[in-house]
């Protein structure tokens, strides 16, 4: 990867997340265009790029990242609530990290080399990863359904939905796991999931409980373990 587009991501890193309190974070989203921190904070980034370049040469990439970042910002402070802080903050980071790729592109000359998106390989492990998220919790669902105990107890202190991506982040781990050829991992995976999973089923003294957890594990492991393996044999 081209120095200068890794020198400018490292601006960004430091700036967004080393050198930018909650405390800014919080006066902005309070004051939006108002805020003095709003202005502090792409003032840090103009100054960390010709730090880090250690080169007046530059001033023409600071100053375009300082005003592509001032209006991201601007436009997230504006539009933020408190519904959708969670996806606003990923969309301005994709921005972000865009604006940095065109003003390298602009200035340096650089370009992304993106032909692996025409490679067979790249589409079957794009379609194994995503067959291991959602649709594989759905026809587990269907599978075990007739097991569900009838009398689950309600748990106020369980997170909303967290079984369910809990799973899907145990089935990409041991797909990656598996595809980069590290099978000791899944057991490691697997030791650690039964240690906090079933000592609590252990005390709660429920054995179909416990049993529709097992078979739900299980069934999630296996299938994980399955695709991989499938995908890994595909693209050989």
């Amino acid at each position: 990867m081209d120095i200068y587009l890794i020198k400018l991501i490292l601006v960004h890193l430091i700036g967004d997340f080393f050198l930018q309190p909650n405390a800014w974070v919080k006066d902005k989203e309070r004051k939006k265009l108002r805020s003095i921190k709003l202005y502090f904070h792409v003032a840090i980034h103009i100054a960390l790029i010709f730090l880090i370049f250690l080169n007046f040469g530059v001033w023409k990439a600071a100053l375009s990242i300082g005003v592509l970042h001032f209006v991201i910002d601007a436009l997230k402070s504006i539009f933020q609530t408190k519904k959708n802080t969670r996806i606003l903050f990923f969309v301005d980071q994709v921005l972000h990290f865009t604006s940095i790729v065109v003003v390298w592109h602009f200035f340096y000359k650089g370009s992304l080399n993106i032909s692996f998106f025409n490679e067979t390989k790249t589409w079957i492990l794009i379609a194994g990863a995503l067959f291991l998220t959602m649709p594989t919790s759905i026809v587990m669902r269907v599978i075990i359904a007739k097991w569900l105990p009838d009398n689950q107890p309600d748990s106020p202190q369980s997170l909303q939905n967290a079984g369910k991506y809990i799973g899907i982040l145990e089935r990409v781990l041991i797909f990656l796991f598996i595809l980069t050829n590290h099978f000791e991992a899944v057991g490691f995976l697997l030791a650690a999931k039964s240690i906090f999973r079933f000592g609590d089923l252990k005390e709660a003294h429920d054995l179909k409980l416990t049993e529709y957890v097992l078979i739900g594990t299980l069934l999630s492991f296996g299938i994980a373990i399955v695709t991989a393996m499938l995908i890994q044999m595909l693209i050989a």
